[in-house]
């Protein structure tokens, strides 16, 4: 998947692929880096042959799954590079429209009161206004809570979509995401602008008070059809146990805007429940809609995306184009993917929401090898990719698909193949051999890896102006709760029979292998982060030193470890555009990740698989409270729900706090060495300075998200109790 330029020579590309500058310096450092850590592992046997304990074996064990770590990322860092596409150049390939692929866009969404309608129908709506003939484009959207609210809400989102698409149109609109366009744009007096902004107002007002209420208004649905259709919500109809629901809402063919254009598809779908049925979360979803489609439009082009995406770029499929039009690419190349960008995170990024080094940065390196893995949205799929390896086709449209998608047989064949029973009916293979995986919380992660084992590839696009922005949680529980839903499921993909570490690296090759347990084993940061952040610091109260002094040589490669893994990543965040702070609270978060949900989903795994728990699907709520996001804004961490995920960053922070006190007044009365005790005190002084929004939470706050007084004595008595058991070891 090289240059276009390389494979038309004087023709004009369509993209182009340039491996980075630094690519030289990150494999010299990485083999100096790596003799450091065969000097660490030699001190670390020749301080077990003096004293042979439990410290040493915990230190041990956080160092060698740091290196563990740092060796799989070192993959990342081998071939990183930076692609460019050439949107103008399209018509050199495309003579006309009639030659570009036709494109379904799933949505899904699951709760309409976690995921407000109204956010969804703003993503659709920033997608049903691409730039794209109309005619080739077909929006589906998926309802896993079985909601006829966000029904409502998409008949409303119709109606009103017949004003906004030529709205967009006629005044070459960018921003198309009414919400986000009228935030950011002031009609100034524009008769037409105030009028759309007007009906954009209604709609919302209309829908959010059915929302509200649990009542819709059938004063507001003109339409006999659309009013019939709620008829199907009876007593026994609920969120886990329904029949399925396939309503056309927009049909090409017929409907039209204000101005006489056609409209794109649009085609709400709820996929038929049972509680005796697995319905396998998100991925089950979306295998339903791969079925829909295919019956309605089985176009060759899939678009994934999240409630909360909204299209940023109505170029962006034709920047998907420059890549499956150019006829030198390679066949195998299977999706395209987009990163995930958020809107409304704050100046620095206190919960390290934008995940810059996972969304933005990693895929660059791993983009110079078989490819970026697929993240759940902002994906551009060849619908073959689910049907078979590289050597199979795109399938031949389904004989239904020329006729009406809202005609009888049409809509009776995708009420069946959306039944909860379809898939053990047809004694099938979805979601093991064809379509999205099965078996996991993180179905998108799964899915891609299990692509890329069969022989796919895919392109890391990252265009300057984002194609797609999101929401991204306001409140430290929530981001927790969010990771710990992923770590659970990495973990899931770690000790498959698929695992990364060996069927990966067996079937792929062995860097990108690596890139997969990477991410696969990412929760296991906990054990490193729980040791570093609990060990030397209750050491240092028992006044036991378990590092070199600082005047000793090995002293120096300790630093040269720490600080080189950290410049490093420091290095990689400033050369993205990022600053200092935005780095620092990365580190922070990341501390405070590994001591509670990371370390909350090894547990959770293990309960898991020993048959004691199972982790739940729980969608993360788009919800924002007005006072949190004042909070948020102003920088300031929220805690305020006496959450479990608190109570070890708390006590690790009191300890800490305890600890390089402590020695501090030791040293001043020269009861220790300074030299002795340097490396803890360095540990314990991070470890302080990480926690300064706990001390602050805990002591000098008053509002409604400081930390729950439960929390803080509860992290008082585990701090004494560890120091406690402590004493006994030391």
């Amino acid at each position: 998947m090289g240059s276009s330029t390389e494979n038309h020579g004087s023709a004009l590309p369509l993209h182009t692929c340039v491996v980075k500058r630094r690519t030289s310096a990150n494999r010299l450092f990485a083999i100096v880096y790596s003799f450091a850590i065969l000097s660490l592992f030699y001190h670390h046997y020749i301080a077990l042959l003096h004293s042979f304990n439990m410290v040493s074996l915990l230190i041990l064990l956080a160092d060698v799954v740091l290196v563990f770590m740092w060796t799989t990322s070192q993959a990342f860092r081998m071939r990183p590079v930076e692609r460019w596409v050439f949107v103008e150049h399209l018509e050199h390939y495309a003579k006309n429209i009639s030659d570009y692929p036709r494109l379904d866009v799933f949505i899904c969404t699951a709760d309409p009161f976690k995921e407000p309608p109204m956010c969804v129908v703003n993503t659709a709506l920033s997608v049903m206004a691409y730039d794209y003939p109309t005619e080739k484009l077909s929006v589906y959207v998926s309802d896993d809570g079985g909601s006829k609210l966000t029904l409502f809400a998409f008949m409303e989102a119709a109606r009103f979509a017949a004003h906004w698409l030529p709205y967009c149109r006629r005044n070459k609109i960018v921003e198309r995401c009414p919400e986000a366009y009228f935030k950011s744009h002031h009609s100034w007096f524009d008769p037409e602008t105030d009028r759309i902004r007007m009906m954009y107002e209604n709609m919302r007002a209309r829908v959010e008070s059915a929302v509200q209420t649990g009542i819709i208004n059938l004063d507001y649905i003109s339409n006999e059809g659309e009013t019939g259709v709620f008829s199907r919500w009876t007593d026994e109809f609920t969120p886990k146990n329904h029949p399925p629901v396939v309503q056309v809402l927009l049909e090409q063919s017929k409907d039209e805007d204000v101005t006489g254009h056609m409209m794109p598809n649009l085609v709400y779908v709820s996929r038929g429940k049972s509680m005796k049925s697995p319905h396998n979360f998100k991925a089950g979803a979306l295998n339903v809609l791969l079925r829909v489609s295919g019956i309605m439009t089985n176009a060759p082009v899939i678009l994934t995306l999240d409630t909360d995406m909204y299209s940023n770029d109505p170029q962006t499929p034709l920047r998907v184009l420059c890549y499956l039009l150019d006829p030198a690419m390679d066949p195998k190349l299977g999706y395209i993917q987009f990163p995930q960008i958020y809107h409304g995170i704050n100046e620095n990024d206190i919960y390290g929401g934008q995940l810059k080094l996972e969304f933005q940065i990693e895929p660059c390196g791993v983009d110079g090898l078989v490819g970026p893995n697929y993240t759940g949205t902002g994906c551009f799929f060849r619908r073959g990719v689910f049907l078979g390896g590289p050597s199979l086709e795109t399938p031949e449209p389904n004989h239904l698909v020329n006729k009406s998608i809202n005609s009888k047989q049409v809509l009776a064949m995708a009420h069946h193949v959306a039944d909860c029973d379809f898939e053990k009916q047809t004694d099938s293979k979805w979601g093991i051999e064809i379509g999205f995986k099965y078996g996991t919380l993180v179905e998108d992660f799964y899915t891609g890896y299990l692509l890329q084992c069969k022989g796919w590839k895919s392109i890391f696009c990252n265009p300057k102006r984002p194609a797609f922005l999101g929401n991204s949680p306001i409140n430290l529980h929530s981001a927790l709760n969010q990771i710990m839903r992923w770590s659970v499921g990495l973990l899931e993909v770690a000790f498959c029979r698929y695992s990364p570490i060996a069927f990966g690296v067996k079937s792929i090759n062995l860097l990108q292998g690596l890139c997969y347990t990477h991410y696969a084993f990412w929760p296991m940061w906990s054990i490193p982060i729980t040791i570093y952040a609990f060990v030397p610091q209750l050491a240092l109260l028992n006044s036991a030193s378990i590092f070199p002094k600082a005047s000793d040589p090995w002293f120096l490669l300790y630093i040269f470890l720490f600080l080189g893994a950290y410049g490093q990543e420091c290095l990689e965040f400033m050369s993205a555009g990022e600053t200092i702070q935005r780095w620092w609270n990365n580190q922070r978060i990341w501390t405070i990740r590994g001591l509670s949900c990371f370390a909350f989903a090894v547990v959770e795994y293990l309960l898991k698989f020993i048959g004691i728990s199972t982790f739940g699907f729980s969608v993360t709520s788009k919800v924002v409270k007005e006072e949190e996001s004042k909070r948020y804004d102003q920088g300031i961490f929220e805690f305020g729900v006496a959450s479990p995920f608190f109570l070890p960053i708390t006590t690790a922070a009191l300890i800490n706090l305890t600890s390089f006190m402590w020695v501090i007044v030791q040293v001043f009365f020269k009861q220790r060495s300074f030299d002795d005790l340097f490396m803890q005190m360095l540990l314990a002084s991070f470890g302080t300075v990480t926690g300064w929004p706990l001390y602050e939470a805990m002591v000098l706050r008053t509002d409604e998200g400081k930390m729950p007084l439960k929390i803080t004595l509860m992290s008082i008595t585990l701090a004494l109790t560890l120091y406690l058991v402590s004493s006994i070891i030391f």
